[in-house]
């Protein structure tokens, strides 16, 4: 589900439509990042959406998000049980920036809020049950779970999926690191919806003017700011 409305808030009691935005302050972007906007929000999609459960090493949380970021997925759901986070020098590198990442403290709120939305539930899950990652449509509204580094994703988890799939393997290992699995899965998701509609971004063009104007005010570090001003002299 896209998660944003048409109006930009802007703190004061102030908002501001999506359109005006791009309008003010597109022209104060340069050219290249005008462009690289544009170019990116092409392939933005929010029909499949990741989830992590209970991640115990911020890095590897950092890994898999700026992989997301990189495959055109914008949205991160991070699962937080409670348990002692493990810190980390690795950074997003900026993905964090572009990601809408929401947080939630218990796993059951998150599969509410995903079934909701209509969304099939696939983890990646060894057992008797799992089948190929590959005989997923991920052209249909996907919430794609990766779990704990140690134990993997919870009961709970496992027992609301539809469908608990696997990446090959043909080594001795039986499994990937997080962030290496995390990369494999948003790249197959991007292959299999290319290969099956042809296309991976399928936002609507209003919803591109939403997201540019988000883009464009964390572009711009002061776009908040001269938007209040420009409220306050009557011109917006």
């Amino acid at each position: 589900m896209f998660p944003f409305s048409g109006e930009i808030l802007l703190g004061q009691g102030k908002s501001v439509s999506a359109q005006r935005v791009c309008e003010k302050i597109g022209p104060l972007l340069t050219p290249e990042r005008f462009q690289k906007i544009d170019r990116v929000i092409r392939e933005r999609t929010f029909t499949p959406v990741v989830v992590l459960e209970n991640i115990y090493d911020r890095g590897n949380a950092s890994a898999v998000m700026r992989s997301a970021e990189g495959m055109g997925l914008g949205q991160v759901h991070v699962i937080e049980l409670g348990e002692k986070f493990k810190e980390s020098q690795r950074t997003t590198a900026g993905a964090d920036k572009w990601v809408e990442v929401k947080k939630w403290k218990s796993t059951q709120s998150c599969v509410d809020l995903l079934k909701s939305q209509g969304k099939q539930i696939v983890v990646t899950h060894l057992d008797s049950t799992s089948k190929n990652i590959s005989e997923v449509d991920f052209t249909k509204p996907t919430a794609i779970v990766l779990g704990n580094e140690k134990d993997g994703v919870s009961k709970e988890m496992i027992e609301a999926a539809d469908h608990r799939v696997i990446l090959p393997m043909v080594g001795f290992v039986q499994s990937y690191n997080i962030s290496v699995a995390g990369a494999l899965c948003f790249y197959h998701i991007y292959m299999d919806r290319l290969r099956r509609q042809g296309f991976h971004g399928d936002l609507t063009e209003g919803q591109k003017t939403i997201l540019k104007a988000h883009y464009y005010m964390r572009t711009q570090d002061s776009s908040q700011d001269y938007l209040l001003e420009l409220i306050a002299r009557g011109e917006l």
